[in-house]
C-alpha cells in the first residue's frame, strides 16, 4: 500500500467551496471532494499546533495532562509503529516548531525527513547587524517588535529572501513532495507526509495569489494579526483577511499541483491520500482574531478532512462525528497494522460512530459536541484553578521547564496509558513561561456556554437549557474518564 498524508496548518473548513464557501474559489479543493469521502463532522482533539499534532501521531487526547511539549517516551507515533512493520515514513515540512524544544522528538519518528526552512519566526538566516530602520518602515508598525529577540524579527528577515515563487516554503515542500513521488512512486510500503505551515499567520503568499483580493490598501505590510480582540480600523482588518484568503488560494494551488500528478500517473488506483489540518482560524467572527485566547468555536474546531482510499474509490459525505484523534489510527488500518491498546481513536475507514467528543486547551475549558449541541465548561477562576503537568519532557515551545517550576514537582503513579511510567507531576503557576501564550492566563473569555447548532450555527446566541447541560456534562464527564483525566480535571470543572 502507498499512502500520502497532506496537513496544512490553521486552513478554515468553512472557507472551502465542498464545504459551503464562496469567498474563495477553491477549485482543487473541490476536485478532491469529487474524488473522497468528504467528512462532514469532523473535530480537533488538543491544540494548539503541536498538542494537535501528538493528537494526530498517537490517536490519544493530550490536552487534559500536558500542554504543548514533545512526543514522551510511552507515547505510540504512528510514523514509528508503520517503520517497525517495515513500511518507510518520510515527512517534508516547513513547520519549523518541529525543531524547537516543544517538538524535537516529532520528525525522529519517521524513516526519514526533509525541513524546508523561513516560514514564520524560523531562525532562518543570520543577520548579524539588519537594518532595522529600514526593515521596520516596510511593515505596520504592530508587527515591527524590538528587533531580533521578538518573534517579528526572524520573519522580517526571512522574508528578504523569499524573492521569487519557487523560494516560498509551502511552494518547497510540495515541490519535494513531486520529488519523492518521482523516486518511489513505483515501490510499495510507504507513507510520504507533505506538511506545510501554510495557510497560518503570517499570511505572506506570492503576489499573483494575492492579485484577486486586493483591497486598495497602501499602507506598510499588514499581514500578521494579533491574537485577541479586533481592533483594528476595518480597511486594515480587510487587509489582514485578504491575506488569508491569498494564500488559501496559494495552499489550493499546490494541492491541484498534486492532484494533477495523482491524475498524469494515475496513482488513484493504488494511492490512499489524506488531507485535512490541526485547527482553524478566526478572521474577525466572534469580534476576535488567532485562536488560543477564546472559546473554541467551531470556526477553530470544525474541521475539514478528505479521504481517497483505492480500495474503495467511491466518493461521497461522511455525516457521522470523527475527529483528529482517528487519523493515526486510520493510517496503521491502511497498512494493516494494528493500534496499540492505549489508542482512544479509531480507523476512520471502519464504521465507527461517536456519541460525542471532547477538545481542548491544556488549562483552559474542556468542550464537548454532541455534533448538535456544544458545550464550553469553564473553572470557576482559571488563574486560582490547582492543575498540574504530566511529563517525561519537561520542555515548553521554545525553553525547558525552568528550575523553579520543577522545584515543585513531585513523581506521580502511572496513569493507564504510560506504560507503567510514572511521571512528573508539576504545578502550573503564573510564572510558568507558557501560563500567559499556552496555559490559562492566555484566555480572554472564561464563560461556561452551551450552544445549538441547528438553530444558532454561528454560535451567536448561548443557549439557557438547564436539562440538555446536565446531558453533555454526562458526556464529557464519560470521555474524561475514558481518557483517564487526572482527578484534578474533575475537581477544578466542579464534576
Amino acid at each position: 500500500m502507498k499512502t500520502v498524508f497532506v496537513l496544512f496548518d490553521s486552513l478554515n473548513r468553512h472557507m472551502l467551496g465542498c464545504y459551503g464557501g464562496s469567498r474563495i474559489p477553491t477549485p482543487n479543493f473541490d476536485r478532491l471532494a469529487g474524488r473522497s469521502m468528504v467528512y462532514d463532522k469532523h473535530y480537533v482533539g488538543s491544540l494548539p499546533c503541536m498538542p494537535a499534532r501528538r493528537d494526530l501521531l498517537t490517536g490519544r487526547l493530550t490536552f487534559l495532562h500536558r500542554s504543548w511539549g514533545p512526543l514522551e517516551p510511552f507515547d505510540n507515533a504512528f510514523p514509528e509503529l508503520l517503520k517497525q512493520k517495515g513500511v518507510h515514513s518520510h515527512l517534508i515540512t516547513d513547520h519549523y516548531h518541529y525543531w524547537e524544544d516543544g517538538g524535537a522528538t516529532y520528525h525522529n519518528r519517521y524513516s526519514t525527513f526533509e525541513f524546508v526552512r523561513g516560514q514564520e519566526s524560523d531562525p532562518w538566516k543570520a543577520m548579524v547587524q539588519p537594518h532595522w530602520e529600514r526593515l521596520r518602515e516596510k511593515y505596520h508598525q504592530a508587527q515591527t517588535g524590538s528587533g531580533p529577540i521578538s518573534k517579528y524579527g526572524p520573519y522580517m528577515i526571512n522574508r528578504e529572501f523569499i524573492r521569487q515563487e519557487k523560494d516560498f516554503p509551502s511552494v518547497q515542500c510540495f515541490a519535494h513532495g513531486l520529488e519523492f513521488l518521482d523516486l518511489n512512486r513505483e515501490a510499495d510500503d510507504w507513507l510520504l507526509q507533505i506538511e506545510t505551515f501554510d495557510p497560518h499567520e503570517p499570511f505572506f503568499a506570492p503576489e499573483r495569489f494575492k492579485e484577486p483580493f486586493k483591497t486598495g490598501w497602501n499602507g506598510p505590510i499588514r499581514d500578521w494579526p494579533r491574537y485577541g480582540r479586533v481592533e483594528e480600523l476595518p480597511e486594515e482588518a480587510d487587509e489582514l483577511r485578504a491575506n488569508y484568503y491569498a494564500i488559501v488560494s496559494l495552499c489550493d494551488f499546490l494541492l491541484g499541483q498534486l492532484l494533477d500528478y495523482f491524475d498524469a500517473h494515475d496513482m488513484w488506483k493504488d494511492t490512499a491520500l489524506i488531507v485535512t489540518t490541526d485547527h482553524g482560524f478566526l478572521l474577525g467572527e466572534h469580534d476576535f482574531w488567532a485562536k488560543n485566547r477564546m472559546n473554541m468555536y467551531e470556526e477553530i474546531v470544525h474541521i475539514p478532512l478528505f479521504i481517497h482510499d483505492p480500495r474503495w474509490p467511491a466518493a461521497g459525505r461522511i455525516d457521522r462525528l470523527t475527529q483528529s484523534i482517528d487519523v493515526g489510527p486510520t493510517f496503521l488500518d491502511i497498512f494493516g497494522v494494528d493500534a496499540p491498546p492505549e489508542t482512544e481513536g479509531q480507523s476512520l475507514l471502519k464504521p465507527n460512530s461517536k456519541d460525542a467528543v471532547i477538545f481542548g486547551y491544556f488549562g483552559g475549558a474542556v468542550n464537548v459536541t454532541d455534533g448538535r449541541y456544544t458545550y464550553h465548561r469553564f473553572p470557576a477562576d482559571l488563574l486560582k484553578q490547582d492543575i498540574y503537568q504530566y511529563t517525561v519532557m519537561p520542555t515548553h515551545i521554545t525553553r525547558p521547564f525552568t528550575p523553579e517550576e520543577l522545584s515543585g514537582a513531585t513523581l506521580a503513579k502511572p496513569f493507564s496509558w504510560t506504560k507503567e511510567v510514572p511521571l512528573l507531576r508539576v504545578p502550573v503557576t503564573e510564572r510558568s513561561p507558557m501560563f500567559d501564550n499556552y496555559g490559562p492566563g492566555a484566555l480572554l473569555e472564561k464563560q461556561t456556554r452551551l450552544y445549538d447548532l441547528a438553530i444558532d450555527p454561528g454560535q451567536e446566541t448561548p443557549l439557557q437549557d438547564p436539562a440538555r447541560e446536565r446531558w453533555m456534562l454526562e458526556l464529557m464527564k464519560a470521555l474524561m474518564r475514558s481518557n483517564d483525566a487526572p482527578a484534578e480535571a474533575f475537581k477544578r470543572l466542579e464534576l
